[in-house]
């Protein structure tokens, strides 16, 4: 019988710590509106206080390079928080959107990371098992 409760335990342990471990998602935001980089910041906190060791990634790309921009954005504080607060939320900004636009790292927010094409990290991501949610509103 004690061997059967170690047993249990163990095998509960380790369910419980895989389950929270492997909660990864990427979201996929595209959208210039205000109002869809809300979102995608909201619903990043949402995991985030449901499970603080999710693994969350926002690709930005396209009509949403003004989000992480220091100068554009209009969710900079909400974004820097997530940032500089969880450690398993990162904002990847596309390489090639900011080259069409004549943009340089320097004018990114703080701890924004830049990725060479957003689309090819979304894939990859994908194949690594994560989850997708594109954001639109």
């Amino acid at each position: 019988m004690k061997k059967l409760f170690i047993f249990l335990s163990l095998l509960l342990g380790s369910i419980t710590c895989f389950a929270q471990a492997d909660y990864k998602v990427i979201f996929d935001i595209t959208s210039k509106t205000p109002e869809a980089q809300q979102t995608v910041i909201r619903q990043v906190n949402g995991i985030i206080k449901e499970n603080p060791n999710a693994q969350l990634e926002v690709a930005v790309y396209g009509d949403a390079l003004d989000m992480v921009l220091k100068d554009k954005s209009t969710v900079a504080p909400a974004l820097s928080e997530l940032i500089s607060g969880h450690k398993n939320v990162s904002f990847k900004v596309c390489g090639a959107t900011m080259k069409r636009n004549n943009k340089t790292s320097a004018e990114l927010i703080p701890g924004v990371q830049v990725v060479p094409d957003a689309i090819y990290e979304i894939i990859t991501k994908q194949r690594e098992g994560w989850g997708y949610i594109k954001v639109a509103h």
